[in-house]
């Protein structure tokens, strides 16, 4: 029997917890958008780490460069480079087999105009393998989307709280206060939607707001610090799993307190060690 083309097969029942070990496609995200289907979105930055959330049937995963922060040491995202957002989604890739991987375009990657950012989007469908990528900006980055999309390299838009202006806000201040500020955001997420954006991120967005957004678009809102009401919602996952020290801003939530177990294990390793008691003799060769 001739089995069906991928263009033939058919898209999963679900997103999250979908039994199909293909990969999630901009169109299953289309058709869970039709269906009034919810979906997670976390973060990823490694094989390993990838590889856990994609056998957790998590569809979609993000090399944000939120990795600027919370594994290269940066102290804004704005650091991040081409080489360094490659070489992460490159290993995210390997990592999973169902989950689409999304990419960061860093700052300065595609600023320039649609000719700079369909060169280094080119890179990251070529080299790293993903299968979309993601932009900061509404209007201003409306034809940025637009060659992309029509180039065939699928994108995720980001509105809002811009990480990657960080400078120009003044740090990270809601978005979308005020019938002004209301109506740009609204205008931003038409415009990549207008654009041909298969999705857009609503960051830091009063939860009203990002309700309205939502009920304007066809294509899914992804909810970060943006309410119930998105039709998604993603986390950073050092964020959700308790791997940031200090302060998190409010709209996260930790599902774990991964840095204290993984600080008790790196002592009970140590004392160990200094006791003597490492390596027992199951640990040793004879």
């Amino acid at each position: 029997m001739t089995q069906p083309s991928p263009a033939q097969k058919p898209v999963p029942k679900s997103l999250y917890g979908g039994t199909s070990s293909r990969r999630i496609t901009v169109r299953d995200i289309a058709a869970a958008k039709e269906r009034g289907e919810k979906w997670p979105m976390l973060t990823a930055y490694d094989a390993m780490t990838a590889s856990v959330f994609d056998e957790a049937g998590i569809p979609v995963l993000l090399v944000g460069d939120s990795m600027g922060n919370c594994h290269l040491g940066y102290e804004s995202t704005v650091p991040v480079t081409m080489d360094e957002i490659t070489i992460l989604s490159a290993a995210v890739v390997r990592g999973t087999k169902r989950s689409l991987v999304v990419a960061d375009l860093p700052f300065g990657s595609y600023q320039e105009g649609p000719v700079q950012a369909l060169r280094n989007a080119t890179r990251l469908v070529k080299e790293a393998g993903v299968g979309a990528v993601k932009l900061e900006g509404g209007e201003r980055s409306a034809e940025q989307v637009e060659l992309l999309v029509s180039s065939g390299i699928p994108v995720m838009a980001h509105v809002g709280l811009t990480p990657q202006s960080v400078h120009a806000f003044g740090g990270y201040p809601v978005q979308g206060r005020g019938e002004e500020a209301a109506q740009q955001l609204l205008r931003d997420a038409k415009s990549v939607q207008d654009a041909g954006a298969f999705a857009v991120v609503l960051e830091a967005v009063p939860a009203e707001l990002a309700a309205e957004v939502t009920r304007s678009l066809h294509i899914p809102t992804v909810g970060i610090g943006a309410g119930l009401e998105c039709d998604a919602q993603v986390l950073v996952w050092t964020d959700m799993a308790g791997m940031t020290s200090g302060r998190v801003p409010k709209f996260v939530k930790k599902y774990l307190e991964m840095r204290d177990l993984l600080g008790g294990a790196a002592k009970a390793f140590a004392e160990e060690v200094v006791g003597g008691t490492f390596p027992a003799p199951e640990h040793t060769f004879q």
